[in-house]
C-alpha cells in the first residue's frame, strides 16, 4: 500500500488535471494526515506542478520514446522522478515502489512494468535541457511575453522565481498575526485610509486586504460574487454583500475609498499557484481585460468626488494592468505600483490609484 502522503498527492494531482486548484485540494485532502505526511504531500504536489515541463522531458529521456500516456501513469512517473531527482531525503526504493503501486491502485496494471523500468533508470546526473521552455519549466509564449515587456533577464528571473517555494510573510497588527504575502500587503496603503471613511472592497474574498483595511477604522462593505467565499469572512467587522461587479452596483451613496482587487490571471503568483502557467491561454487575457474594465467602471460610478479608488491585480500582463488603467478618463489622477517576482520580494502585483476630482 503506498504511503498516505503519496496517495494524497496522486489524487490531488489527478484533480488538478481536471481543473482543481492545488492549494484548495491540499487544504481539504491533508487535514486528517499527520503533519509530516501533509508536508510531503504538499512538497510533491507543488514540486510536480512547478517542474512539470522538466519532468515530462525526463519521462521521454528515460523511456526513449515520446507519446501520449494515461494521466494516471504520467502523474505517477512525474511524482517518482521529482522525488528521485529533486528531493534529498526520500528513500529511492520507497518512491519507486509507491509509484508502481499507485499505477496498480489506479487500475493501470498493464503499465506497472513500464513505470518500474523507467524509474530504475533515473539518476541525479545533470541533464542538458533542449530549450528554455523546458529548462525554466514555463510555456514559451509566457516567456516571450515577459521578455518583450520586461527584458530577457527579468523574464528568466520571473520563471526561476516560480520554481521556488514562496517565502512566507506575516502581517502583525493589533488584531494579531495573519499570513499575507508582502506584495499583497503593499496594495492597501495606496488607499490612504483614515478612520471613519466609507470603504468598499469590491472583490473582497478571501479577505486579507479587507482585514488590513479594517485596521484603519474604516466603515467597510466587503462584496464578492461567490457566497461560499464571502461567508468565510463572517468574522470580519464588515457588511458582507454578494453581488456581481460586472453589473451596475446597487449602492445609492458613494464611497470615500474603493478597492478593486480584480480577479486576474494570477501570473504574479506562479510559485504559489503553479498550475496557472499550464492552464492560461493568450485568449484568456482578452476576456479578463473585458471583465476587469467593467469592474473598474462600475466601481468608479460609486466613488465620491475627492474619493480614492485603487485597482489592483496579482498579474504581470499589461492587458490586465496598464491597459485597464488606461480606460479611466484623464481627469482622474493616476498613481501606479508594480512588483515583479525575481526582482521584488513576494508575489507580483500591479496597482493603480485614481482620485475623482
Amino acid at each position: 500500500m503506498p504511503a498516505d502522503a503519496r496517495i494524497a498527492a496522486f489524487d490531488i494531482l489527478l484533480k488538478v488535471e481536471s481543473g482543481g486548484y492545488a492549494s484548495d485540494l491540499l487544504f481539504e485532502r491533508t487535514a486528517a494526515l499527520e503533519s509530516r505526511d501533509a508536508g510531503l504531500a504538499s512538497e510533491i504536489v507543488f514540486g510536480v506542478l512547478r517542474y512539470r515541463a522538466q519532468l515530462d522531458y525526463l519521462i521521454e529521456h528515460y523511456s526513449g520514446r515520446s507519446g501520449k500516456l494515461d494521466a494516471e501513469v504520467r502523474i505517477a512517473l512525474r511524482m517518482a522522478i521529482y522525488q528521485l531527482r529533486y528531493l534529498e531525503r526520500i528513500p529511492p526504493h520507497a518512491a519507486v515502489a509507491d509509484s508502481v503501486d499507485l499505477v496498480k491502485r489506479a487500475h493501470k496494471r498493464s503499465a506497472m512494468g513500464f513505470v518500474n523500468a523507467i524509474l530504475r533508470k533515473v539518476t541525479r546526473q545533470p541533464v542538458s535541457w533542449p530549450n528554455r521552455e523546458i529548462e525554466l519549466s514555463c510555456p514559451e509564449w509566457l516567456l516571450a511575453r515577459w521578455e518583450r515587456h520586461y527584458g530577457a533577464e527579468t523574464a528568466a528571473g520571473i520563471a526561476r522565481a516560480a520554481l521556488e517555494e514562496p517565502e512566507k510573510y506575516m502581517r502583525i497588527s493589533a488584531a494579531g498575526e495573519r499570513r499575507q504575502d508582502i506584495g499583497s500587503q503593499s496594495v492597501v496603503p495606496l488607499l490612504q485610509l483614515e478612520r471613519g471613511q466609507t470603504f468598499l472592497d469590491l472583490c473582497a474574498a478571501p479577505g486579507n486586504k479587507t482585514a488590513q483595511a479594517l485596521e484603519a477604522g474604516v466603515r467597510t462593505v466587503a462584496a464578492d460574487l461567490h457566497f461560499q467565499r464571502l461567508v468565510q469572512m463572517k468574522n470580519h467587522d464588515a457588511a458582507l454583500v454578494v453581488l456581481d461587479g460586472m453589473q451596475p452596483l446597487p449602492f445609492s451613496a458613494g464611497f470615500d475609498r474603493i478597492l478593486v482587487d480584480a480577479p486576474c490571471s494570477g501570473t504574479g503568483t506562479l510559485g504559489r499557484n503553479p498550475e496557472i502557467k499550464w492552464r492560461l491561454k493568450p485568449a484568456d487575457l482578452d476576456d479578463l481585460h473585458r471583465r476587469q474594465t467593467a469592474l473598474l467602471a462600475h466601481a468608479r460610478a460609486v466613488l465620491k468626488p475627492g474619493g480614492l479608488l485603487v485597482y489592483s491585480t496579482c498579474s504581470l500582463e499589461p492587458e490586465e494592468n496598464e491597459m485597464v488603467a488606461a480606460t479611466v478618463p484623464r481627469e482622474l489622477v493616476v498613481e501606479t505600483m508594480q512588483r515583479i517576482p525575481g526582482r521584488d520580494a513576494g508575489d507580483g502585483f500591479f496597482a493603480a490609484g485614481f482620485q475623482r476630482r
